[in-house]
């Protein structure tokens, strides 16, 4: 079951989730991956057979290592590292691409809760953190570390957002839909919990 309401998603450009390419996209046969994100790699399959691509995808066997790739796939604070680091490379955003594709916000994570245990009390206890989060973004913003305060309220309060309503959960169907078409597995329908 997923939690209604909360979710990780982007609309357009997300810049923590991308390939970084030194050729042509159409041109890789070897795509290396950081494999913190099963989703991350998913998509990036999705997108690629969508243009008839299907490159072979082996795990990246550490950060520093990404560097010297010619197509590598990273995600979170690596790929915003990489970014912000001297580099050589293309960078394809796949919140850009997915909106691009679909017109629809690509959602990274949710609450997955394990169907048929009560969770009656978790579930309230994960929207009142939620809440206190979103009433809280601002203090957070402005009193981490990480990066430059601008670099933060940008992407914290810009490129993720954190709900989880009807242009997103189009979305996971959309995904589940192209996962199915596309052979990528397994792909249970969602089922949506408040």
């Amino acid at each position: 079951d997923i939690l209604d309401g909360i979710a990780i998603a982007s609309l357009g450009e997300v810049y923590s989730v991308i390939l970084a390419h030194k050729k042509p996209i159409e041109e890789a046969k070897e795509i290396f991956c950081d494999t913190a994100s099963l989703t991350s790699v998913n998509l990036l399959k999705v997108l690629l057979a969508e243009k008839n691509l299907f490159p072979q995808f082996v795990p990246l066997e550490n950060y520093e290592a990404a560097q010297g790739k010619d197509f590598v796939l990273l995600i979170g604070n690596p790929a915003i590292d990489f970014q912000r680091a001297p580099h050589a490379n293309e960078i394809f955003d796949l919140g850009w691409a997915w909106t691009e594709m679909t017109n629809l916000p690509f959602v990274y994570a949710v609450w997955a809760l394990r169907r048929g245990i009560e969770n009656k009390e978790l579930r309230r206890e994960l929207r009142e953190a939620k809440h206190f989060g979103m009433d809280t973004l601002d203090y957070v913003i402005g009193s981490r570390e990480e990066y430059d305060e601008d670099f933060r309220r940008d992407y914290l309060g810009w490129q993720i957002h954190y709900h989880l309503a009807a242009d997103e959960k189009r979305g996971i169907a959309k995904f589940c839909e192209l996962l199915r078409k596309h052979n990528l597995g397994p792909v249970f329908d969602p089922k949506y919990v408040s």
